[in-house]
């Protein structure tokens, strides 16, 4: 029964438990709301300009569309 309590600690005396570098629940958690909304921007960046490209510049007289 005492092994339980010695692997309570690590060979150094610090507590165990997760390494510093392993990702816990809420760090994962936080990683998929940031890529999430990247990736929301991202889209909605692309769809600014094609419509920017498609729409504004030729209504504007900037350029002229190829097709």
């Amino acid at each position: 029964m005492g092994e339980a309590k010695r692997r309570q600690k690590n060979p150094d005396g610090r507590p165990a438990g997760p390494a510093p570098w392993a990702l816990t629940p809420e760090r994962r958690q936080q990683f998929v709301d940031w890529t999430t909304r990247g990736a929301w921007i991202g889209i909605g960046l692309l769809l600014a300009f094609w419509v920017t490209l498609r729409f504004v510049g030729p209504g504007l007289g900037w350029w002229q569309l190829a097709s």
